[in-house]
């Protein structure tokens, strides 16, 4: 079959091919959580009341500061006089300084600490930081839920379009790489929304509630923390738009070295038999390197923003601690307010320093998803129509009328080709390696959509149809065998998961899988592994035989099913195809021409086109290149 291997053509939302668009990605991820508003509308509830008792604390422990020092500095006052008498004391004795700051506190000279209103300050702060703990709980409880069912619809999305897609888009893409989309992609977007969302959400609400509580503190000291956060943004924005790129790299090369490494242990044997294990190694240090180089630019880039932020708010907080002592000083201020500000500017830096930290998850899960979003966004497969035709009798009878195909507009494969299959018909393929042999029945499945002509089934077109009735009608063996994970009355019966057991077993006898399977320990029970290793090349061609029998097609495609067995097994296989082949319509590609002699109709294509066709005897006897096929092979 000639069509294009992964690679040789653009991939269709290849990563790379652009750079990231950050924010429409950002905002279609986000969009993503959109069906489970209920769920976070109760989570941003339980996180305002979270963060509003927390942030009410501060300023609640600053009472029980002034209570302290209220205490202290009242015991050091004369009894007997009032406040007013007390700082008019201190000014006669020169202590200017403290009678400004005694005047703005809540004293009574020669009353010490109420140790008893001390504690119950405490103790509603303790409640008031329990509460919110448990708030806090219950909102990343929530939201964990919301985020799983999101993950989960995503999964789903992703799968759905897998089955949606056309098989070009399989072709263009490594199965490493398609493989990387689907698993690591969307558990690194997981990833990224679990450790990132709950955090953002609370540290934007905690910024903005102590941010509030400051200025209803003091305006000044409010604008002097506040004018950190535009040089935060701007220094963490500076850095992101140096390490997105680095991250948007980072996953092209994981898929890359994920197709690699899924090419090389498949074909391990053959990497081991071609002696070319240092040119793997070689291919891989090399796409390792790119994605270490890669990965190490984009974390040590993007790690920069948490130091640089905590920075700016170690100076933030020295100015703050000066100008406020100042303020008590003048007794403008409380000890205790000074005190809470202090408490509030550390929680207004450390928000803005998560959010720095968590910049690079975000890049990361965002360049992830824009992968995902380019694979859910290519293009599907023609859909059926909306009122499929039917055929009034289903006798098997397969016509192309002037088709023309080519996997590539500048590349013409298949011409113009007329050919008809008569029902119960054996119609047998053959030409040289390229000749379109397998595009051929591609094209009656509509693996592939043909571009001129037409194709029908019993006089209906199969563009007319939809793909699963035409699919239904048709069987295929593979040259390639293909069994799951299962036991092999399992696979058998994947041909027809409603069939009766007696059918299954009917099925193997026919298909000669009875004469082999007793000899295994456990029968029909037998576990297949992944690989299937565990039986021979023969004996899986015999069960995907098997497989075919019993979905019982109208039409029956095989594709060289007996190149890859030995003689023997051979007989058996073609014996078994011959009862599969009884009373339907068969197209048989065929490079051992010994085993299509009693074909119908034997069809000889070379460049996509039909060049004879004919019976064995009259092929031969024209001398053309049916006869020089013949001849190569048994000369």
């Amino acid at each position: 079959m000639t069509r294009p291997g992964p690679g040789a053509a653009p991939a269709v939302g290849a990563p790379g091919t652009k750079a990231l668009n950050f924010k429409p990605s950002m905002k279609r991820l986000l969009g993503l959580l959109r069906p489970e508003k209920v769920l976070l509308g109760m989570m941003l509830v339980f996180a305002i009341a979270s963060v509003v008792l927390s942030v009410a604390a501060p300023n609640i422990l600053g009472h029980a500061t002034n209570l302290i020092f209220n205490g202290v500095v009242g015991g050091q006052l004369p009894s007997g006089i009032s406040k007013e008498q007390a700082v008019g004391q201190l000014r006669s004795e020169g202590q200017g300084t403290y009678a400004d700051m005694v005047s703005g506190m809540d004293v009574t000279p020669g009353v010490g600490i109420d140790f008893s209103a001390v504690g119950n300050v405490l103790l509603f702060v303790l409640v008031l930081y329990l509460v919110s703990a448990a708030l806090a709980w219950s909102q990343g409880y929530i939201l964990n839920i919301a985020l799983q069912r999101t993950i989960r619809n995503l999964r789903d999305s992703v799968e759905r379009k897998v089955h949606r897609l056309p098989l070009k888009y399989f072709d263009s893409h490594t199965r490493g790489e398609l493989l990387s989309r689907v698993t690591n992609d969307v558990d690194n977007v997981s990833t990224s929304l679990q450790q990132t969302l709950s955090q953002l959400i609370t540290a934007v609400l905690t910024v903005l509630g102590i941010l509030g509580m400051m200025i209803w503190i003091s305006p000044l000291l409010a604008l002097v923390a506040v004018l950190t956060v535009p040089l935060s943004f701007l220094v963490t924005a500076v850095i992101a738009k140096r390490s997105q790129p680095h991250f948007v790299n980072q996953w092209k090369h994981t898929g890359k070295l994920n197709g690699l490494i899924e090419e090389t242990y498949t074909g391990h044997e053959l990497v081991k038999a071609f002696g070319r294990q240092a040119e793997v190694e070689r291919e891989f240090g090399d796409r390792n390197d790119k994605l270490f180089e890669s990965s190490y630019r984009a974390q040590f880039i993007s790690g920069m923003i948490m130091p640089a932020i905590m920075f700016l708010g170690n100076i933030n907080y020295v100015i703050i601690a000066v100008v406020g002592g100042l303020r008590v000083a003048s007794g403008t201020l409380s000890l205790g307010e000074v005190q809470a500000f202090i408490q509030y500017s550390r929680q207004f830096t450390q928000p803005l320093t998560q959010v720095g930290s968590m910049v690079n998850l975000v890049q990361s899960g965002v360049a992830s998803a824009e992968r995902i979003f380019a694979l859910l966004d290519a293009d599907d497969e023609e859909p059926d129509p909306p009122v499929p035709a039917v055929a009034e009798k289903h006798l098997g009878r397969v016509a192309f009328e002037n088709v023309s195909f080519r996997y590539r507009e500048d590349q013409p494969l298949i011409e113009n080709l007329s050919l008809v299959a008569e029902p119960g018909n054996l119609v047998a393929i053959v030409g040289p390696t390229g000749a379109g042999k397998t595009t051929l029945v591609n094209l009656i499945m509509r693996f592939y959509d043909i571009d001129a002509g037409r194709i029908t089934v019993d006089g209906v077109e199969t563009r007319d149809m939809t793909r699963d009735e035409l699919r239904e009608q048709t069987g295929m063996v593979l040259q390639d065998t293909w069994l799951f994970g299962g036991t092999i009355r399992d696979n058998i019966a994947y041909g027809d998961p409603n069939a009766s057991e007696e059918e299954i077993l009917e099925a193997a006898r026919v298909s000669y899988v009875d004469k082999f399977v007793h000899s295994l320990p456990d029968g029909y029970d037998t576990v297949i592994d992944e690989e299937g290793n565990n039986v021979s090349a023969g004996e899986k061609q015999l069960i995907t035989i098997a497989r075919a029998f019993l979905a019982k097609p109208l039409i029956l495609i095989l594709d060289e099913a007996t190149s890859s067995v030995d003689t023997r097994t051979e007989l058996l296989v073609q014996k078994a195809t011959a009862a599969l082949r009884s009373d339907r319509t068969s197209f048989v590609i065929a490079h051992r021409l010994s085993t299509i002699r009693d074909a119908d109709l034997i069809v000889v294509m070379e460049d996509g086109q039909i060049v004879e066709q004919g019976d064995h005897d009259s092929l031969v006897g024209a001398g053309g290149a049916y006869h020089r096929l013949y001849s190569s092979q048994f000369s």
